[in-house]
C-alpha cells in the first residue's frame, strides 16, 4: 500500500513543504515548496509573521492539489518556546513574538526571587534560558500586555499553524516541554509552579502525545486547495524532538547533534536527569516521543554564519557554505576563538563587527578578512561541541563512544572533521533532512499503525 504525507519543517529562517512517499517498504521524500521565514521589528519589538507561513502552507497544499496529489495526513514541526494567544471567537490577539527579542533580557533573575533557580530546575528540568516561555509569559504579566488578559488559548507555533488549518486546539508534548512548564516527571503542566508565578494555566491545552490525530482541514481550506477533508496529525511539534525521532532506530552509546541555525547536543534517556550537576552546567530535559527523555544543551550554532553572510551580502561578498568551507580551511592555522555561547552574539545589529570586538576585548588579533573569520567561527563552534560533549560524559547513563551529526550543519564536512578531533569521538553525519523525515515517520505510523524502520537510519 502506498501512502502519501507532507511535513511542513519551519525554521527561524526558512520553512519547506517536504512531500514523503512510504510504498513496499521503502520511503521517498521530495521538497515540494520553500518559503522565507525571518523575524520582523515593530517598534522596537521582535515578531514572527504566522499569517505569512500560514499562507505559504495553504499555498504548498493548493500546489499539490493542483497536481492531483493525494495526502493521506499532514504534520507541523517549528523551533520551540514562542506561542500566540488566541481569543474566544478564535482571533489572534497579537503576532507571537520572537525568542530573540530582548524583552525578557533580567526576567529569570526576577522569577527566582519567588522560585529560585534551584528548585525550578527540580521541578522543570530546563536548563535556564532568557526566552523560555516560562520567561516569556511573566513579562507580559509585568507589562500587562492586553493580549494576556483577553487571550483564551495559548497555542505554542506548531500547534498554533495547526489550529489555522484545522479549528481544533491541543498541545503536543514535545513542543510544550520546552517552555519550563512541564514536569517531566508526569509530562503535564505544573499548575502549582504557574500560579506561584501568577502566570494564566486556564490558557493552556491539554498535553496530547505525538501522534495523535488533531483533525482535519477545515471545509474553506480543503475546497480552496483541492485536498480534501486531510487529517492533521500532531507530530513530535519541536523540531529537534523530530530529528531525533529520525535517528531513534541508531542503536545505543550515542550522542547526537542537531546542527542548524541552533546546534543541540545531547542523549536519549526514559527518565530525566535533574542532578545538581545538571542544574549547574545548564542541561534541559526536553520531551521525546514515545515519553522519552531528550538531555541535551543548546549551542549557538549557525546563526552566527547566518549572520555574518547577512552582513558581507550588504557589503557586496556573497558566500555559499561550500566557499565558506574553502575559506575557513584556507585559513585555519589562524589561533582567534569565541565562545559562540556567549550573550553578546545573540542578536548583534552586525554579527562581524561583534566577533571582531570580542576577540579585541580578549586580547586576541582581529581576523584579517573573511577567511579567517570563517575560520575563527568553524574552530569556536567545533571547540565549543567537544567542550559540551565532555560535559555530557560526566552525566550520561552509559558510555559514548560516537557522535551522530544530524540536520543541515551534517553537509559541513569540515566543521564536522573538526568536531571529530575537538571532542576526540568518531562522527556519523546525516541524514541532514532529520526533522522533515521524523515528521513524515511519525505520520506513517499514526495513519498506518506501525513504526517504520529503514536500515539509512541504523548505525
Amino acid at each position: 500500500m502506498t501512502y502519501r504525507f507532507l511535513a511542513f519543517d519551519c525554521g527561524a529562517t526558512s520553512g519547506r513543504g517536504m512531500l514523503g512517499t512510504f510504498a513496499d517498504g521503502g520511503f521517498e521524500m521530495e521538497e515540494v515548496y520553500r518559503f522565507p521565514n525571518r523575524m520582523m521589528e515593530l517598534g522596537g519589538a521582535y515578531y514572527w509573521d504566522v499569517y505569512s507561513i500560514y499562507e505559504h502552507m495553504v499555498q504548498c497544499l493548493a500546489e499539490l492539489g493542483g497536481r492531483g496529489v493525494h495526502l493521506d495526513a499532514i504534520g507541523i514541526d517549528t523551533w520551540g518556546v514562542d506561542f500566540g494567544l488566541v481569543a474566544a471567537d478564535g482571533t489572534l490577539l497579537s503576532l507571537p513574538r520572537a525568542y530573540r527579542d530582548p524583552y525578557t533580557e533580567g526576567v529569570p533573575q526576577r522569577v527566582f526571587r519567588t522560585v529560585p533557580r534551584e528548585e525550578l530546575y527540580a521541578t522543570t528540568g530546563i536548563q535556564t534560558l532568557d526566552f523560555n516561555t516560562i520567561f516569556q509569559l511573566y513579562a507580559m504579566r509585568e507589562a500587562g500586555v492586553s493580549a494576556l488578559g483577553h487571550a483564551a488559548l495559548m497555542l505554542f507555533m506548531p500547534d498554533l499553524l495547526t489550529y489555522f488549518l484545522t479549528g481544533k486546539a491541543v498541545c503536543e508534548y514535545t513542543i510544550a516541554s520546552t517552555s519550563g512548564m512541564v514536569n517531566p516527571r508526569t509530562r503535564q503542566f505544573d499548575l502549582p509552579l504557574m500560579e506561584r508565578l501568577g502566570l494564566p494555566v486556564g490558557l493552556l491545552q491539554p498535553i496530547v502525545q505525538p501522534g495523535t490525530v488533531v483533525g482535519a482541514l477545515r471545509p474553506a481550506v480543503a475546497k480552496a486547495t483541492g485536498m480534501g477533508a486531510v487529517p492533521v496529525v500532531a507530530v513530535a511539534g519541536h523540531d529537534t524532538a523530530s530529528a531525533v525521532y529520525a535517528v531513534s532506530t541508531v542503536g545505543d552509546h550515542a550522542a547526537y547533534l542537531s546542527s542548524g541555525t541552533w546546534s543541540l547536543m545531547g542523549i536519549t534517556v526514559q527518565e530525566p536527569i535533574l542532578t545538581p550537576q545538571a542544574a549547574e552546567l545548564n542541561f534541559t530535559n526536553e520531551g521525546g516521543a514515545d515519553g522519552s527523555t531528550r538531555f541535551l544543551k543548546n549551542i549557538t550554532g549557525m546563526w552566527i554564519v547566518e549572520q555574518c553572510r547577512r552582513v558581507w551580502e550588504k557589503q557586496g561578498r556573497r558566500y555559499g557554505y561550500a566557499d565558506l568551507m574553502a575559506m575557513a580551511e584556507r585559513a585555519q592555522d589562524y589561533p582567534g576563538r569565541i565562545n559562540p555561547d556567549d550573550p553578546r552574539f545573540a542578536n548583534p545589529a552586525n554579527m562581524v563587527e561583534e566577533i571582531r570586538q570580542a576577540l579585541a576585548s580578549s586580547g586576541q588579533t582581529p581576523p584579517n578578512g573573511d577567511a579567517e573569520l570563517a575560520s575563527c567561527i568553524y574552530h569556536s563552534l567545533a571547540d565549543r561541541y567537544g567542550a559540551v560533549l565532555d560535559m555530557l560524559r560526566q552525566m550520561a547513563p552509559f558510555a559514548i563512544e560516537w557522535l551522530h551529526i544530524i540536520g543541515g550543519g551534517a553537509a559541513n564536512t569540515l566543521l564536522n572533521q573538526w568536531t571529530a578531533r575537538a571532542a576526540g569521538i568518531a562522527v556519523e553525519a546525516g541524514p541532514t533532512e532529520a526533522t522533515a523525515i521524523g515528521n513524515l515517520m511519525m505520520q506513517y505510523r499514526c495513519i498506518a499503525g506501525e513504526q517504520y524502520k529503514s536500515p539509512l537510519f541504523k548505525h
